[in-house]
Formats: structure tokens, sequence, C-alpha cells
């Protein structure tokens, strides 16, 4: 009788225990799915601005620092968003992946400011549509960036709640999951205003 109760016991103990497992990998699955929604977006971001770019250099010959600065942001964001979707659980590359975003947003920023000394540009409808697209791409990447948030601080306090933080460690889940935040976070909670 008692070897049929500690049957039991082990037995539910083992589900118990296969059960922390299973939402661990289901809950880092999560987070990882939702980082690949903000590489779909950024990289569709990376994929307009040299669009945005070219057309720009037939009004701002003159302006050539600028639109390299663009370029050279845009390229390095785009080598720590491979770093970054490699192993979107490191916080090494998702605090790299920020920076590089940040200085992407920065010299975007210049760009709009420097686009606002050519109306023939401004009104050039190319521009229109490729700004046009930019900024609902901009409002993509927040709102997958806010998915990931969300997807990270669930794993995060699942990971860190008890029981299941006594066996995270033993099952390959000893680091958090780092939150994708920007330095600029204030600015980025508007889209980037374009004006005509």
């Amino acid at each position: 009788m008692t070897t049929i109760i500690s049957l039991v016991i082990a037995a539910v103990i083992l589900f118990f225990i296969m059960a922390i497992y299973n939402q661990l990998v289901k809950l880092k699955n999560r987070f990882q799915n939702a980082f690949s929604q903000i590489e779909v977006q950024l990289k569709r971001r990376y994929d307009l601005i040299p669009n945005l770019v070219e057309t720009a250099k037939a009004y701002m010959s003159h302006e050539r620092e600028t639109l390299e600065a663009v370029i050279a942001a845009r390229n390095s964001a785009m080598g720590q968003l491979a770093a970054a979707a490699a192993q979107p659980g490191d916080a090494g590359a998702i605090s790299q992946l920020a920076g590089a975003e940040s200085a992407l947003q920065g010299a975007m920023t210049k760009f709009s400011m420097v686009m606002e000394a050519y109306p023939d540009l401004k009104a050039n409808q190319t521009m229109m549509q490729l700004t046009e697209e930019l900024i609902s791409t901009e409002n993509k990447v927040a709102f997958a960036r806010q998915a990931f948030n969300d997807a990270v601080t669930e794993y995060n306090s699942y990971k860190q709640s008890f029981p299941p933080v006594i066996f995270a460690g033993l099952f390959g889940h000893q680091n958090d999951a780092k939150l994708l935040e920007f330095a600029d976070s204030a600015e980025i909670q508007t889209a980037p205003k374009v004006s005509f």
C-alpha cells in the first residue's frame, strides 16, 4: 500500500516538474517568436531607408555627410539585428541592437531636419510615399516591440516565481531574457514627424 502511495506521489511530482519544463519552453518560444516579428518590421524599415536616401540624393547632393550617416547607421543596425536574431534571449545582443537602433533613429531625425530645407524634395511623390511607408513601419515596429517586451516579461515572471525558480536553472533557463528598450524611448512613443 505504501509503495502505491509512494509511486503516486512520485508520479504527481514528476508531472508537476514536466509541466514547469513545458511552460518554460512555451514562454521562451513565445518571446523568440515575438522577436521574429520585430525582425520582420526592422528589415522592412531597413529596406525602405536606401530608397529614401536614393530619392533624396538628387535634391540633397551637398548633404552627402547626412546621407552617408543614415546608410552607415542602417547598416550597423542591420548587423546588430542579425546578431540579436541569432540569440534573442542574449542580453548583450539585445542591448547592442537597442544602441544601434538609437543611432539609426538619431540619423533619421537629422535626415528629416535637413529634408525640411528642400521643398521640392518634400513635394516629390516618391518621397511622400516612402515617408508614409516609413511612418507606418515605425508604428509596426513599436507594436512588435511591445509584444516582444510583454512576452519577455511573462517569461521572466514565470521563471522567477516559485517553484519554477527551483527548476529553471536545471532546465537551461539560467538567464532572464532582456527587454528591448531604446535609449530614446520617450521619443519613440510617437511616430517620426515628417511634414510636407
